[in-house]
């Protein structure tokens, strides 16, 4: 066959090719033609250019997604607090971690140079307040306040309005709200997501459990490697004063006067979260990098579903473009506002956290359920109370106080049975 009919015989499957949208046989046609010296028809040097054009474009967009790469690289160096793995190594061995399925994690362990030295200083701080006190008086306050909080027990909301709700809470609650606070910021340390300056918006926050938990964290970093200059941006929305000013005054007593204190600056809004429209202008827009709530999700389903809706408002409007939701909700709490059951069924579990957050209008991240038993189904009465005596650490420097103001008849450990979920709006 003669030169002229090959080359006109490959210039027909050329095009033919190109006809059928098959890029990788014109390309080899063209190659061919190429090869064989003869003349490149008009349309065959327009496709040639265009394969160029194509190159280049391609090779300029791997250029542009690998700077990109070393941008966000950079930039994540730069803004957030890189994991180290011997950290996050003694963490998990002094919180004794175990992990049985992907979302349920037993702690029954504790950083105790830290923990240890705040529990004390707290049972201090409570001790010296109630020593300044009339004996009778005290009593009588604290009775009150006692009954207000057990409602907590009976599935209702305490009102924390009385002169010593706050000290009853720093008390009974506060240190192992603290724990998981705590064990939240490092999850999201863990996985990278934990900036050096960061703005927070605590709704509900009561006496700071958020902060004091973060405070904490990065006091136990600071002895184990040399931390960057941190900077706290701490927003409390709470309804109680005597909450919020009890906080503070701990958090000067305490946390300020640390050879690496935490640099926190604070804003305080005492207001209801009912009454979020009349006071929503004082929070700044697209401004926070977390939206914390821990444990204020109410019993009463009319309340919850007000306040669910109220949540969501908050999201959309104060959360940064690239924030997140911290979510902390006791086990036992979740299930029983919808009604359901305590399950093992981590599919069931999952569909509880995803109808939970579609009421908020948020999407899951990732979310752990942290417990002291290695089960999700709590387990009561006497069998708890054996099993948090031989494995769960005590309260060796509040328990005097609850038994004493209290009435406590027995020694009190730290408990962990909290949903820590993390979400995007």
């Amino acid at each position: 066959m003669s030169n002229i009919l090959v080359n006109w015989w490959r210039s027909r499957q050329f095009q033919a090719a190109l006809k059928r949208g098959n890029e990788r046989q014109a390309q080899q046609i063209l190659q061919i033609i190429e090869t064989s010296g003869a003349k490149l028809s008009l349309l065959q040097k327009l496709y040639k250019k265009q394969l160029k054009t194509e190159q280049s474009l391609a090779f300029y967009q791997r250029e542009l997604a690998a700077v990109g790469n070393r941008l966000q690289a950079t930039l994540q160096e730069d803004n957030y607090l890189i994991p180290d793995q011997n950290f996050i190594q003694f963490i998990r061995n002094s919180f004794k971690f175990i992990e049985h399925d992907k979302a349920i994690l037993q702690c029954t362990g504790i950083e105790a140079k830290v923990f240890d030295d705040f529990e004390d200083n707290l049972a201090q701080f409570l001790l010296a307040d109630f020593q300044k006190r009339k004996p009778d008086a005290l009593k009588n306050k604290l009775n009150k306040a006692i009954q207000d909080l057990e409602q907590l027990k009976r599935g209702g909301d305490p009102k924390y309005d009385l002169s010593l709700s706050p000290h009853v809470y720093l008390m009974k609650y506060f240190l192992e709200n603290v724990y998981c606070s705590y064990l939240a910021w490092f999850l999201i340390y863990e996985t990278g997501l934990l900036p050096k300056n960061m703005r927070i918006l605590d709704i509900a926050a009561g006496p700071g459990t958020v902060a004091y938990g973060l405070a904490l964290l990065l006091q136990s970093m600071s002895s184990f490697e040399n931390l960057p200059q941190t900077h706290i941006s701490y927003y409390s929305l709470e309804q109680q004063p005597q909450l919020q000013f009890r906080g503070l005054q701990f958090w000067r007593h305490y946390i300020e006067p640390q050879q690496k204190a935490t640099n926190a600056y604070f804003r305080f809004d005492t207001a209801d979260i009912f009454d979020y429209a009349s006071n929503q202008n004082k929070i700044p827009n697209n401004f926070f990098d977390f939206i914390v709530i821990s444990h204020c999700f109410f019993y009463d389903h009319e309340r919850r579903i007000k306040a669910n809706k109220i949540y969501q408002s908050v999201f959309q409007e104060k959360l940064a473009q690239e924030g997140y939701v911290l979510l902390i909700v006791q086990g036992r709490k979740l299930f029983n506002s919808y009604n359901i059951p305590q399950t093992e069924d981590i599919y069931r579990e999952q569909d509880l956290i995803q109808m939970f957050l579609t009421e908020l209008g948020l999407q899951l991240e990732w979310y752990k359920y942290l417990t002291s038993t290695d089960r999700r189904i709590p387990i009561c009465g006497t069998n708890f109370y054996n099993f948090a005596r031989q494995n769960l650490p005590d309260l060796k420097y509040m328990n005097p106080l609850k038994r004493k103001y209290l009435n406590l008849g027995f020694d009190a450990n730290y408990v962990i049975d909290d949903y820590v979920i993390l979400a995007k709006r």
